[in-house]
């Protein structure tokens, strides 16, 4: 095939394949926020019927032979062109380790069992969710078995979401934060801990849905590319880059889990709305791993939003719609408030010296589930074990346990660890940044543009066309060094608890 008419058929196929996964990406987010309860089957018989052309589309013979035709002719390609393929391809050919009715059965139960959890998480009801976990366990495990045979299933589910990815340097990664951190959250323990009465109040919805607002203007977030609804657990979702759409939590007494979901969420937000305008509707747009994206959510949620700039910064709008409940507080007070340490429940909820430790507790029992060495029947009482070997807490329920995150109901088995890698590429993003940018500055005067503007350069407008290597030398200047994370996490809580 002549290469012009090759590309041509390429671009086709990217705009088919986009055009699908739009479509059952606004059904996705419709059922978990604003669809009605029992909608969960019929949505996911048109999912299931949707990602069977799906299927069909990536591994039917004429788009094999398209990208053959192309790689045959790779020296004649653009380097965006080249990653264009290398991408197709690779998704072509996990496909294809799929029959289609397995993979269309499989996004019917996902969305089945997404329903089925919501459900059981309010009752704390995890005998109604353990069958279809038992579904998505045994669906990764075959999956990451036909993809490599030669590598263990864990390491390639993991690849699927952090290229490159591996448990033997995963396993140390963990254990350095465990042993780094758990003496210095201990220590933290003894001492008197600060003042967080005034957020323990009634924070009236109505006006945290303003707050909402008033916080994506912070970041630079404009309601025309970007919307904002509710949900059980936060998410975001980008289709292109004037339609990404996030979500957030609400709860009366606890304003501050609003308010970092907004900033967390926010973060992937910016990542899908700077991607290049060239990259759109190609498989180049987006996020390059699910660790890298996590870099930018974490990076905003905390390097930035629990600072004492940013605290100095927002305190004056929250006091404006919260007058009564946040009157006389300063913005020491605020920021010693957001940044207590203290081992907790909820991941979500976590603060930044404990959150890797909860991920470090998923992590293992991934591990345990897709070798097998773990069932899912006896996965609550590991989990709760293993919470109370890591930070000494006591699982009350499982609500606040192992049905806490909507991760597995969705079938992101591997995902965990990206939260944590991310939350440390942050770190040398930061080390680097500030070497061009008066990042405190203008974050205390609540202008982020020269922070999200460094990122855009150096990340976000890359989309995927780097590889994740080339994206982290580009932001990072550096190989990755986990020691750097753990460094800043000591020398900001010592500081903060007078250690």
């Amino acid at each position: 095939m002549e290469l012009n008419r090759a590309l041509e058929a390429l671009k086709e196929l990217e705009t088919t394949l986009h055009a699908y996964r739009h479509a059952m990406g606004v059904l996705t987010y419709d059922g978990e926020t604003v669809a009605p309860r029992n909608s969960a089957a019929g949505r996911g018989d048109t999912l299931a019927l949707l990602s069977g052309v799906e299927h069909d589309l990536m591994t039917r013979p004429a788009t094999k032979a398209l990208l053959d035709e192309l790689e045959a002719q790779k020296d004649a390609l653009s380097h965006t062109d080249r990653r264009r393929v290398e991408l197709l391809r690779e998704e072509s050919d996990d496909l294809t380790l799929v029959p289609a009715k397995e993979y269309m059965d499989y996004q019917s139960l996902l969305a089945n069992a997404q329903a089925v959890w919501h459900d059981a998480k309010l009752s704390s009801d995890y005998a109604a969710f353990a069958p279809y976990l038992e579904k998505i366990i045994a669906y990764n495990r075959r999956f990451a078995e036909r993809k490599n045979a030669q590598m263990k299933p864990y390491d390639a589910l993991l690849d699927t979401y952090e290229k490159g990815a591996r448990m033997e340097t995963l396993d140390p990664f963990f254990r350095l934060l465990q042993t780094e951190l758990t003496p210095l959250i201990l220590e933290i323990g003894k001492r008197p801990t600060p003042d967080t009465s005034f957020l323990r109040q009634s924070f009236p919805i109505a006006q945290q849905r303003v707050f909402s607002e008033r916080l994506m203007d912070i970041m630079g977030i404009s309601r025309d590319d970007c919307a904002i609804g509710e949900t059980e657990h936060p998410f975001t979702d980008g289709y292109n880059k004037h339609d990404v759409r996030i979500t957030t939590h609400y709860f009366e007494g606890e304003v501050l889990s609003n308010m970092y979901s907004v900033i967390h969420e926010g973060g992937h937000a910016l990542y899908e709305l700077g991607s290049g305008d060239a990259l759109e509707g190609t498989v180049l747009a987006g996020g390059a791993t699910m660790g890298i994206h996590e870099s930018q959510s974490r990076f905003y949620e905390n390097i930035i939003g629990r600072s004492l700039p940013f605290c100095r910064a927002v305190l004056p709008v929250m006091q404006e719609l919260f007058p009564a409940q946040l009157a006389g507080v300063t913005p020491e007070a605020l920021y010693r408030a957001v940044n207590l340490a203290q081992p907790s429940l909820i991941r979500t909820e976590a603060d930044e010296l404990t959150y890797g430790l909860h991920v470090m507790v998923r992590y293992e029992l991934e591990k345990g589930m897709i070798s097998g060495e773990l069932s899912v029947k006896d996965l609550p009482g590991e989990w709760n074990r293993r919470m109370k070997e890591a930070l000494g807490v006591e699982v009350p329920d499982d609500r606040r346990g192992v049905l806490q995150d909507s991760h597995w109901s969705g079938g992101l088995v591997g995902y965990f660890p990206s939260y944590a890698l991310g939350s440390a590429y942050g770190v040398q993003m930061l080390e680097q940044m500030q070497k061009t940018v008066d990042v405190w500055g203008s974050v205390e005067r609540g202008d982020l543009r020269p922070v999200t503007e460094w990122l855009r350069e150096r990340i976000h407008r890359h989309g995927c066309l780097l590889t994740p290597a080339e994206l982290l030398q580009s932001a990072m200047q550096a190989p990755f060094d986990p020691s750097r994370y753990t460094e800043y996490l000591k020398k900001k809580f010592s500081a903060l608890y007078a250690l």
